[in-house]
This record gives C-alpha cells, sequence and structure tokens, in this order.
C-alpha cells in the first residue's frame, strides 16, 4: 500500500562538474547576498571565495562575506550573521561549503526577515514554535558531498545555551532558489571528512527508506544512493582525486537530501544531534557511524524485515556479490554496513574517545526524544526512553575490532 505523500521540491539544482561557471551569468534572487562559510578557511585558502565573489560580479551582484561558521553551527552565529545581513542590506544570502554553512545561511535568512530569535521560531525542544512569515532567498554551493541540505529545506543549529541540537525548517521559505552542485568543488576534501560526509548521506537515505513517511519516489532515491555510495565511497577515499567517484557521491549526497525532502530520516539521527549537542567535537558522519550498529542492529530485530533485507541487497550487488544478494536477510543490512564502514577506513572509531560516558546514557535519551521529538515520530518502531539509553550505553561501551 502506497502512503498518501506529497511531492513538492522547488529548488533548482544545477549539477556537474565546472558548473559553479554559471553563478556568473544564471538569474539570481538579488542583487547583494550575505555570503556564508566555514571559519576553518579552507574556502579561502583554496581560492573559493574568491572565485565566487567574481563570479557574482560578472553576474551584477555583491556579497558581504560572514566566516565564522562551525562544523557544528550554532544559534549565536546565525543571529550575528542575520544581523550582519540585515545592517548590510543583503537582499539574499549564500551558503557556501558543508552542510554546517548552508545550513546556517538557512537559519540567517529566516531570522533576517524575521523579529526576535532563531529559537522563537524551531519548532520543538524549548522552541517557542512561532510562524516564520519570511525569509531571504537562498543560494546553496555545497563543497562536500553528505548532508543533501542544498536539495532540502531544514537547517540543523545548536543552541549552546540548552545543549540542543534541532533540525528545523519551514518549507517552502527555506527551500534554497537555486542550488549549484559541482564536483570539482569536493576533490580537496581530505579522505575521513569524505568518509565522514559520505556515510552521512548513506545514513539519509537509509533512514527514509525505513520512515513511515516513505513514499515511491523517496524509495527509488534511496536505494540508489545506497548503492551509490557503497561503490563509491571506498574510493573517494583512497583516491580523493577521482572525480567519477566524487560526481556519484555528489548525486547521492544531492540525492539524499531529496529524500529527507520527501520521506525523512529517522530517530538515528535524533540521537547522534543528542551526541554532538554535547560533545561538538564529534563530527556528525562519526556519530552516525558510531551509533548505527547498535541502532540497525536493534530496529531490524523488531520491523520490516523485507526493506532491512532490500538494503543489504543493494549494498551487496553495488559491491559485486550477488551470491551475498540472493541471500540477504533482515540481518544483512547491519553485516552489509559493517563491511562498508571498515572499507572506507573508520572501522577504528571509538565513541568513548570523543567524551561521551554510559552513565550520561539517560540523559542523552531525553534529549534525543525531546529536541529532536518530530524524527521519533516517523519511526517505524515505538522506542522507549530505556531502549534508547540502552542503545546509548551500547555503543558507548563498543570497541573497535
Amino acid at each position: 500500500m502506497i502512503n498518501p505523500f506529497v511531492f513538492h521540491v522547488p529548488t533548482r539544482i544545477v549539477f556537474g562538474c565546472g558548473k559553479l561557471a554559471e553563478l556568473g551569468s544564471t538569474a539570481l534572487p538579488g542583487k547583494r547576498a550575505l555570503l556564508v562559510t566555514g571559519a576553518g578557511g579552507s574556502m579561502k585558502r583554496l581560492g573559493h571565495v574568491d572565485r565566487v565573489l567574481e563570479l557574482l560580479r560578472r553576474n551584477g551582484a555583491d556579497a558581504v562575506l560572514f566566516d565564522k561558521i562551525l562544523p557544528n553551527p550554532i544559534e549565536p552565529h546565525v543571529a550575528e550573521g542575520a544581523a550582519l545581513a540585515r545592517g548590510e542590506g543583503c537582499d539574499f544570502v549564500i551558503g557556501f561549503g558543508g552542510g554546517s554553512a548552508i545550513d546556517s545561511a538557512k537559519a540567517m535568512a529566516v531570522l533576517a526577515a524575521n523579529p526576535g530569535d532563531y529559537w522563537d521560531y524551531v519548532a520543538t525542544g524549548t522552541g517557542r514554535g512561532r510562524p516564520v512569515r519570511a525569509a531571504l532567498p537562498i543560494v546553496a554551493i555545497p563543497t562536500t558531498a553528505g548532508t543533501g541540505t542544498e536539495a532540502d529545506p531544514w537547517a540543523v543549529v545548536t543552541n549552546p545555551a540548552t545543549t540542543e541540537k534541532i533540525g528545523f525548517g519551514a518549507p517552502p521559505l527555506t527551500f534554497p532558489t537555486l542550488s549549484i552542485v559541482d564536483p570539482e568543488l569536493m576533490v580537496s576534501v581530505p579522505p575521513q571528512l569524505t568518509a565522514f560526509q559520505g556515510m552521512d548521506a548513506f545514513f539519509h537515505a537509509a533512514e527514509g527508506y525505513l520512515s513511515k513517511a516513505r513514499q515511491p519516489a523517496g524509495d527509488h532515491f534511496c536505494l540508489d544512493s545506497v548503492a551509490l555510495v557503497t561503490r563509491h565511497l571506498p574510493r573517494a577515499v583512497a583516491h580523493g582525486e577521482d572525480i567519477e567517484a566524487r560526481t556519484a557521491l555528489a548525486w547521492a549526497s544531492t540525492q539524499s537530501g531529496l529524500v529527507e525532502t520527501l520521506s525523512s530520516c529517522i530517530s538515528h539521527h535524533s540521537l547522534e544531534h543528542a551526541l554532538s549537542a554535547h560533545y561538538p567535537d564529534l563530527p556528525h558522519g562519526a556519530g552516525l557511524v558510531l551509533l548505527s550498529r547498535d541502532y540497525f542492529g536493534y530496529l531490524s530485530t523488531k520491523v520490516l524485515p523485507e526493506r532491512f533485507a532490500e538494503l543489504g541487497r543493494t549494498m551487496a550487488l553495488a559491491r559485486g556479490d550477488t551470491d551475498a544478494a540472493n541471500a540477504a536477510d533482515p540481518g544483512s543490512f547491519v553485516r552489509e554496513l559493517d563491511r562498508l564502514i571498515t572499507a572506507v577506513g573508520l572501522a577504528e572509531l571509538d565513541l568513548a574517545a570523543y567524551g561521551p560516558r554510559a552513565e550520561q546514557a539517560d540523559a542523552f535519551a531525553d534529549n534525543a526524544m525531546t529536541a529532536m521529538s518530530r524524527l521519533f515520530a516517523l519511526d517505524p518502531y515505538a522506542f522507549s526512553r530505556q531502549e534508547v539509553a540502552d542503545i546509548f550505553r551500547a555503543a558507548i561501551a563498543r570497541r573497535p575490532a
């Protein structure tokens, strides 16, 4: 039976190698941009910021740079960037960089066009859920393949005052108007970050395939992204200059962003947000990997055996193992996942090394089930607080083989 659904993705996506050049000629949603990018400085060092500024000038626009964004974006920077956009008369925002820069740009687009503070509009946790009446137009230019935020209306921001990391958006206002996805911008991403980002895209797809909000188009996108990441992420980690692999992963990421729009994630992401809200040095993709075997291992024993088997079958076929594909069962997904984690060099990750302790498991469960409660409503299984805490405990206790 096909669930009722809405299919609406208003973003114009320009995809392909060399497509950044189109920023110099394509229709823009304004004349003065707030250009939002990360605090690490790599976009400047690589010359990408200067190139974007020059392309904007060619297109009759200019930009004000905001380059303070952290890997886990924080609400005070959203407030600072929105104030800069208002003060400088910016009429659109550009998120340029990883998902953190694009998510921050979306949040600034909301706050620049509405009174109060950003947490007034966040709909879960301690957010006050006020309606978003307007937002500045958004342009997204990703330089990583992971979040898919260029194809969805969601922004993930941490409130350090309340230790909440919450995904929030106001569709259709927070969909990017234009997204330019150029895989050539991604070849410089280091191997481990490539792995973290690719696994984020993978989990967006896998979770969407299990979500109660799943739909036919989303299912197609899910399985294709799972296959693309399984096949190409090990290559991109080993050979970052492999443009074929980078292009496949760029599309997997964008396609998984479409999954987030059409079918959504489930509570695996809620659990990770609780961890990195408390420990912001934990990369999002690493947190997802470190939770994944215990989370999906438990979930696969409870519901949707045919869907878990299909995910495992898809991964086995992607790596060319028809015997494993033909023998796929509900447990094959976690076995294939473990194989992929090893193939991309993440088998030695240790969650406890990032700081989380077993005695915090109950607090993590409370945080996950309140700050990101919306995703639990989309789970195919109704987790209890105790079960969530037990998954945290198991993941913290897990040690590299």
